[in-house]
C-alpha cells in the first residue's frame, strides 16, 4: 500500500500516527542501513542489532527531520553516529582485556582470516566486498555511501561531518586505495 509513496509522504503519515507508513520506510532502507553498519562492525548479529537501534532512533526523532536533505541522508547520519558510539563503547571494553586475552583473540582472528582468505571460488562481488573491508572505516563508508547507497558528494559530506570538497577528496583517495588493494591482493580473482 505504501510502496508507491515517496519518503516525505511516508514521514507525514507516520507523524500523523500511521505506524505502517514507517514500516514502509524500514522496508525501503533496511538493506542499505544493514550494509553500511556491516562496514563498521563486521559482525552480522551486531549489525542486525544496530540496524534495529538505528530505526528506533529514526522513529523516535522523525519529527526532527526537516526535509532539508533527502531522508536517506538523514538516516545515514543516524547510522554513522550510532556506529561510532558503538565502536567507542566496544573499544573501551576491549582495553579492559588483559594481555593473555588479547593474544588469544589475535590468534583466533588470524586463523579465521586465513580460512576466509581463500578466494578461489568467490564471485567478483564478494572479492570487492573483501577489498572494501580492508579499507579504513572512513574510506569504506565513503565508498559504500557513494556506490551502494548512491549518495551525492554533498550528502556524504553531511553524513560524515565534512564539507563537500573534503568528501570529494576523501572519495578520490578511497577509490585509489581500493584500486591498489584490488590490484595487489585480488588481481587473479577479477580477471
Amino acid at each position: 500500500m505504501h510502496e508507491e509513496l515517496d519518503d516525505v509522504a511516508l514521514i507525514k503519515l507516520t507523524l500523523q500516527g500511521q505506524q505502517q507508513a514507517f514500516a514502509g520506510l524500514v522496508m525501503r532502507y533496511q538493506q542499505y542501513v544493514f550494509t553500511l553498519i556491516l562496514r563498521y562492525v563486521h559482525n552480522r548479529e551486531q549489525a542486525e542489532e544496530l540496524a534495529q537501534d538505528v530505526f528506533v532512533k529514526a522513529y523516535r526523532y522523525l519529527a526532527d527531520f526537516k526535509g532539508e536533505c533527502k531522508f536517506s541522508t538523514w538516516l545515514y547520519t543516524i547510522v554513522h553516529t550510532t556506529c561510532l558510539s558503538f565502536l567507542r563503547k566496544k573499544k573501551e571494553q576491549t582495553t579492559l582485556l588483559d594481555n593473555d586475552d588479547m593474544l588469544a583473540l589475535a590468534g583466533n582472528k588470524t586463523d579465521t582470516e586465513k580460512a576466509s582468505g581463500r578466494l578461489e571460488h568467490k564471485s567478483q562481488k564478494e572479492v570487492l566486498a573483501k577489498a572494501i573491508n580492508l579499507l579504513s572505516e572512513t574510506d569504506a563508508s565513503i565508498i559504500t555511501l557513494f556506490y551502494q547507497a548512491e549518495q551525492s558528494i554533498e550528502e556524504i559530506g553531511l553524513i560524515m561531518g565534512m564539507d563537500a570538497n573534503n568528501a570529494k577528496v576523501r572519495l578520490f583517495r578511497a577509490r585509489q586505495k581500493l584500486k591498489g588493494i584490488l590490484e595487489r591482493k585480488y588481481s587473479n580473482e577479477l580477471i
